[in-house]
């Protein structure tokens, strides 16, 4: 470190210690010290189930992510939201969706929610990114990929802690065309460079693009003195399932025997992992088909959706890959740690209200899968297989919708290809990365600012091994999202599932023995199970959770706020005058036929 360096970082310490008192970067020359600190790199996959990684069960290539659990730890007990933008906003901020101001995904939020506290659909102004405080620190941050915690100014990746950013701020668009959407919820899609309308190429593949900007980022920054932050959020593996031909060509035949026999050798191999303990039994969801009771048809049309989704989760580890080997030729990947996770779990809708949209804005025959203009859906039966052994998915408060393969791998673990049950939470990793970059853990201001504390714990000890759980056995961890509640007491869960899926009401599950859900335990343990609903309603209280409206499901909401906040906005004008041109030509048959009568 130059002279010059030396003294551009004493004058930060002496600033933030100045003028931020509860949170400062370590005073210590030791600390400060650039190479001491290490990159660090986030990589957000969008939809993935528990065990679609290959360390943690999966069938599906992942050579290069499995590459970096065998370096690192992965963490079999770990829990996010259950749609995106949730779990992204505690991500980025360490505090729990509720106060964030992300308290459901916008697209899935009920009219009678919007808008009230902790209900704004984007990150409040109250809340700190762990992005701005690196940068604060010295940090060069950058971010590409998808934001979707808000596209209001302040919001902007620029004004949220990075240096350089390319990001979509929907919940996901086409991947072979950037600017095609997925589903009407807005206009356009919405793509922001460094916090203006970006200009993006008319073609590309996602996966590999995001990288590019990556790498293109940690080239051109000529700051190499510092180390970086590189979040990278991936579109896969969200709808519209799409993938190069080649890939999914290699998967050719790999799932015909179907769903059920995928989710017992998903199982099967997670137990040899010790990814799930022995004796994790399944449980059939009501939404999974019988596979061999499907037309021929029919069942080769889903084998090709599998084929597709598995060779979109092997693109995107690819391109991981050409991350990873960029860092070694650049010698930087040594002091680089690495943090992958799942925003939430697998896709189990199988978009039956978007089809008269769908029709005719993209193909679905079997032949095209994956290719462009085609729309891959994994569906409900493939994401029963993705989340193995798990109950539920995505939107839902079972294991399978918020329990998320995670690994954390680089200079600070301890060695070894080892597997952390502890019960770890997204809001984990915020203090986590802040603690690896040496920066004091924030309180409840900053720039003098009232702001949200974080409330995350930091896996620091566990990634060392000076400690064997962040949260005590009485610790309650609360969760709500849509009406699917959850929380955690040490081993046990208490969770509500609604309908469709769940019935509405409380249950307790051991997860150290059951992570499946299978056995309930309110009757046998009713104490357990009273104290936990009082721990739940505390939480709710303290969060400002509000009640789920009658009849509401997601996937109706969603359906309703893309009629309601797009397309009557939008086309109903139009609407009103070809409604008004149809009623006019009725009155005119009506009267033709009158007189002929």
């Amino acid at each position: 470190m130059n002279k010059r360096t030396k003294a551009w970082v004493s004058a930060s310490a002496l600033f933030v210690g100045l003028g931020w008192g509860s949170w400062s970067l370590a005073a210590s020359p030791a600390v400060a010290t650039a190479p001491q600190r290490p990159n660090i790199v986030v990589l957000v996959a969008d939809d993935w189930g528990f065990t679609d990684l290959g360390a943690f069960g999966g069938e599906i290539d992942t050579p290069h992510l499995d590459a970096l659990a065998r370096r690192g730890m992965r963490f079999s007990n770990f829990h996010v939201a259950a749609s995106c933008s949730p779990t992204r906003s505690m991500l980025l901020t360490g505090v729990d969706n509720h106060r964030n101001g992300v308290g459901n995904l916008r697209e899935a939020m009920p009219g009678e929610h919007l808008g009230k506290p902790g209900y704004q659909g984007s990150l409040a102004p109250n809340v700190v990114t762990v992005a701005s405080r690196l940068q604060d620190s010295g940090y060069r941050t950058y971010v590409a990929g998808k934001w979707n915690v808000g596209s209001e100014p302040y919001n902007l990746p620029n004004r949220r802690g990075f240096d350089k950013s390319i990001v979509q701020g929907d919940t996901g668009s086409d991947n072979w065309e950037p600017s095609k959407q997925y589903l009407p919820h807005v206009p356009q899609v919405y793509w922001f460079e460094d916090g203006k309308t970006a200009t993006m190429p008319a073609e590309y593949y996602s996966s590999e693009y995001f990288v590019d900007r990556t790498i293109g980022y940690i080239d051109a920054d000529t700051r190499k003195q510092q180390p970086f932050f590189a979040y990278v959020g991936f579109q896969a593996n969200h709808v519209p399932v799409q993938a190069p031909k080649a890939y999914v060509d290699k998967y050719k035949g790999r799932y015909r025997e179907g769903w059920t026999a995928l989710r017992q050798q998903r199982l099967a191999r997670a137990i040899a992992l010790g990814i799930v303990p022995k004796g994790t039994t399944l449980t059939t969801m009501s939404t999974t088909e019988d596979w061999k009771a499907l037309p021929e048809k029919d069942r080769l049309h889903m084998e090709r959706q599998m084929e597709v989704y598995a060779a979109m989760a092997e693109a995107m580890d690819f391109h991981i890959g050409r991350l990873v080997e960029h860092l070694k030729k650049t010698g930087q990947y040594d002091n680089t740690v690495f943090v992958f996770l799942s925003d939430n779990g697998p896709e189990g809708s199988d978009y039956h209200e978007a089809q008269p949209w769908l029709v005719f804005n993209y193909k679905q025959d079997t032949d095209t899968l994956g290719a462009k203009g085609s729309y891959g859906i994994p569906g409900p039966g493939w994401a029963s297989a993705s989340a193995s052994p798990l109950y539920s998915y995505k939107f839902w408060s079972g294991e399978g919708g918020i329990r998320s393969p995670m690994l954390i791998s680089g200079p600070p673990v301890r060695q070894g290809n080892l597997v952390q049950s502890a019960l770890t939470h997204v809001t984990d990793i915020a203090p986590t990365l802040l603690e690896l970059a040496h920066i004091e853990a924030p309180g409840a201001s900053y720039q003098g600012a009232a702001v949200e504390p974080l409330v995350g714990h930091s896996l620091l000890g566990l990634l060392q091994g000076s400690v064997g759980a962040v949260r005590g056995p009485d610790q309650p961890l609360g969760y709500e999202l849509s009406g699917n509640a959850a929380l955690f007491k040490g081993s046990l869960k208490l969770v509500r599932n609604m309908p469709p899926l769940g019935d509405g009401l409380w249950h307790l599950y051991d997860l150290a023995t059951d992570p499946g859900e299978t056995q309930d335990l309110a009757t046998k343990l009713p104490q357990e199970f009273a104290a936990m609903q009082v721990d739940y309603a505390h939480y709710e209280k303290t969060n400002q959770v509000l009640p789920m409206p009658d009849g509401y499901t997601p996937q109706k909401q969603v359906f309703i706020n893309a009629i309601w906040r797009y397309w009557l906005p939008v086309h109903g004008k139009q609407a009103a005058a070809v409604l008004i041109g149809l009623l006019a030509l009725l009155a005119w048959w009506l009267m033709r036929r009158r007189r002929r009568t």
